[in-house]
């Protein structure tokens, strides 16, 4: 499954079509002519949105520009739209207006709705505008209209005590009612014809000459993990499902789990050869790569899996998925092998170096050992690297010394951010796996757009947690061009040289 949020184009009409005709069903089917999304894509095509699943669209959001004094909070939606002309759209508005959206009902349960207003909210910020206003409905009321006014309903809307498919959506995306509109949408049956009046407030609108908030600033979050036995996959899911669903609530763009985190799985084949036991757990790779994958489609983020045993042709690897919220997997192997590692499993390494292309720019993964030889992300650096990811496992504070202070320097010396994390807590009833060691962080080059100490973040030592730390994609362009030192581009490649062999 391929899962796109791009601009809205006429071509797209067909599949809009028969999209709009199942999400209105139960309001007769009515929909947008063709003529009215040629004339929006016409006056603010980057105003009319949509999210395609393998080609076909599925889910869109369209919206105009008003000045909202002008129409004040007792509009009609007839009346915001101009008699549906679209003639109230003013570029010089101050208030970006949301005329629809919708989601086909075969795809509901992807979060695509929350996509779709993250990219309102981002193209809010951008065209420096006041805020988002729309009148939202609110189809649950008909079962409460005799009972409970519209005040009353939305009341109950908010304290969670009742559930609106629409509402309850809005304000769990950090939308708050301004007022409640009556007649608002001549034939909505399920609402009465009453609507809410909604908004989001863009905290970054300083005035029409401000510039919003960088659009760089990417969010990462880190799963410090702690080991624990499980009863079986259920529950390990339900563990791996609880992180996703807490740093997705944050909107983290990237979800990190450390190396070899699921080997409490380990625990049923403690009475076999460590060799073996691990072969068996290999067996569930390709599975909890399923659910991590549906996890980053579901909660629209992307996730770093953590590091799992692979088999290949009777080969035994190391490998982490790269698993994009736009439906693509990526696959990376540990290149270097530890001699733990070696002895006890018989893993072998992987031969492939490359930097990964994500929604967020250019990230590289390399796993625990990997870091210790700068080799590595010398060669990502060169092929544009801006955020290397690290899953980590050690079980003494020597060999998380190591990882830290390596890791440390990859930063520096390729002017990238770097992130960290690992695994803590104990496994007694799992050989070779009895102890860990971690704090995870976050790394930064050394200069004066970055902390004194070169440190963004650090998890507290040893406990399970989550680190939520904003990365800036801006600030090491300004560091490869104007920084104190440009350790990149003051490189003798006259004298030597660092390049992959295959």
């Amino acid at each position: 499954m391929n899962i796109e949020l791009r601009k809205l184009t006429l071509e797209d009409y067909a599949d809009l079509k028969e999209s709009m005709l199942q999400a209105y069903d139960s309001m007769g089917g009515s929909i947008w002519p063709k003529s009215s999304i040629a004339k929006l894509l016409n006056i603010f095509p980057e105003g009319q949105l949509c999210i395609a699943v393998d080609d076909k669209v599925v889910a869109c959001s369209l919206a105009i520009i008003v000045e909202y004094d002008e129409y004040g909070d007792r509009h009609t939606y007839k009346l915001i739209t101009g008699d549906y002309s679209f003639t109230t759209h003013d570029p010089n508005g101050d208030t970006l207006y949301g005329i629809e959206i919708f989601v086909h009902p075969d795809f509901r349960g992807l979060r695509l709705g929350r996509r779709l207003y993250e990219a309102r909210k981002e193209l809010c910020e951008s065209l420096n505008l006041k805020s988002i206003i729309a009148g939202g409905r609110i189809p649950g009321y008909h079962q409460y209209a005799e009972q409970l006014s519209p005040r009353q309903y939305i009341d109950k809307v908010k304290a969670k005590e009742i559930y609106d498919p629409t509402l309850t959506f809005q304000i769990s995306n950090d939308f708050h009612v301004r007022k409640v509109l009556k007649n608002y949408l001549p034939g909505d049956k399920e609402s009465k014809e009453y609507a809410t009046l909604i908004e989001w407030n863009n905290i970054y609108y300083q005035g029409i000459d401000a510039s919003a908030r960088s659009a760089m600033t990417i969010r990462l979050g880190l799963v410090q993990w702690e080991m624990r036995l499980f009863p079986n996959m259920d529950a390990f899911y339900e563990q791996v499902e609880f992180f996703v669903d807490a740093l997705s609530g944050y909107k983290s763009d990237f979800v990190m789990f450390p190396e070899l985190f699921n080997t409490p799985l380990l625990q049923p084949y403690n009475h076999l050869p460590e060799i073996e036991a691990m072969r068996k757990l290999a067996e569930k790779t390709e599975e909890i790569v399923q659910k991590m994958h549906e996890y980053s489609l579901s909660y629209n983020t992307n996730i770093i899996t953590g590091s799992m045993p692979l088999i290949e042709d009777g080969k035994l690897y190391n490998a982490t998925y790269l698993c994009h919220r736009t439906g693509k997997i990526d696959e990376y192997r540990k290149i270097h092998i530890t001699p733990n590692e070696q002895k006890y499993y018989g893993m072998i390494g992987g031969d492939k170096v490359q930097v990964f292309d994500t929604d967020c720019g250019k990230v590289g993964i390399l796993i625990c050992y990997d870091v210790e030889f700068p080799e590595l992300s010398r060669i990502y650096a060169d092929q544009g690297m801006q955020i290397l990811f690290v899953p980590f496992l050690t079980d003494t504070q020597n060999g998380y010394t190591r990882v830290r202070h390596c890791a440390q320097a990859r930063a520096i010396e390729n002017e990238c951010y770097v992130a960290i994390a690992g695994c803590v807590g104990n496994l007694p009833k799992v050989n070779n796996m009895d102890i860990q060691f971690a704090q995870s962080a976050v790394f930064t080059p050394s200069d004066f757009a970055f902390p004194t100490n070169a440190i963004k973040a650090e998890a507290t030592p040893n406990t399970e947690m989550v680190l939520v730390v904003d990365v800036d994609l801006h600030l090491l362009d300004e560091l490869h061009h104007y920084g104190t030192v440009k350790v990149l581009k003051d490189r003798r490649k006259d004298l030597y040289q660092v390049k992959l062999l295959k």
